[in-house]
């Protein structure tokens, strides 16, 4: 299933961390905070202005980004959780340190 979001609305998929084990301990799942990076998966088309302008998006499907704790909705499309939020909610953009 495809999802388009709308408008500034962008569609994240969560990036694990892989570690399970600090300091010698497991951490279960249940007591492990939520990553706050992911990849985008899918855009919006832009924000309107108030003159009917639909301003793009500078994310990009494929960029790792940064989110707070609690930016967007939880959603679960074919067993794969997903979060959707508004572009103003992106803290950053990752650089894998390669120019473009």
């Amino acid at each position: 299933m495809d999802i388009r979001p709308l408008h500034d609305r962008v569609v994240v998929k969560r990036i694990e961390e892989g570690e399970t084990m600090q300091g010698g301990l497991y951490i279960p799942d249940s007591a492990k905070e939520k990553p706050q990076q992911g990849e985008v998966v899918a855009i919006g088309k832009g924000k309107k202005t108030e003159e009917g302008k639909v301003l793009p998006l500078d994310v990009q499907v494929g960029d790792r980004i940064l989110f707070g704790k609690y930016s967007g909705s939880d959603i679960k499309l074919d067993g794969t959780e997903y979060l959707i939020m508004r572009e103003d909610e992106i803290l950053g953009v990752l650089s894998n340190g390669a120019k473009k």
